[in-house]
């Protein structure tokens, strides 16, 4: 028995309604929210994305050899619809850069990627350093050390 598809008959995809597929590839930006999901090992990874030009997180699913919470991604694919999670952006590529945004930089610091920075010293960092913060830890990470000291002689007060 030949496919429907094959033989001309009507397309039977879930994507019904959205772009049809690679011959029109798509770009979607935004910051990510959460990683659902990343393996590791293949790359595989399901994040939920705050969007340029959406009102409500979407889900990116695609390779990427790994994922941070606040991190800026860019990615193309297409827009399809998985039978059992619903509409998805499936990425044939992902990008991720570090954030550009006060708020995005606290929730890529607070995320655990760096040890010993939680989300309450992520915000101070942020408070005190801006969007700096990351020369600083790269470069001049004493400032650091004073900054933590300084925060503890404050609260013993």
């Amino acid at each position: 028995m030949r496919c429907p598809r094959a033989a001309g008959g009507p397309s039977r995809s879930y994507n019904r309604g959205v772009n049809p597929g690679p011959a029109h590839p798509e770009a979607l930006a935004g910051h990510v929210e959460r990683v659902t999901f990343h393996n590791p090992d293949s790359g595989f990874a399901v994040l939920r994305v705050q969007a340029k030009g959406h009102r409500e997180l979407v889900t990116l699913v695609g390779h990427l050899a790994s994922a941070v919470a606040g991190e800026d991604v860019e990615a193309t694919g297409r827009w399809v619809i998985d039978k059992d999670h619903g509409a998805q952006f499936k990425a044939d590529a992902i990008r991720t850069t570090h954030p550009h945004t006060p708020a995005g930089v606290e929730k890529y610091l607070g995320s655990g990627l760096i040890k010993g920075i939680g989300p309450h010293y992520a915000k101070k960092l942020v408070e005190t350093f801006g969007l700096k913060v990351f020369n600083i830890i790269e470069k001049l990470p004493g400032r650091l050390r004073r900054t933590v000291e300084t925060e503890i002689v404050v609260a013993t007060i």
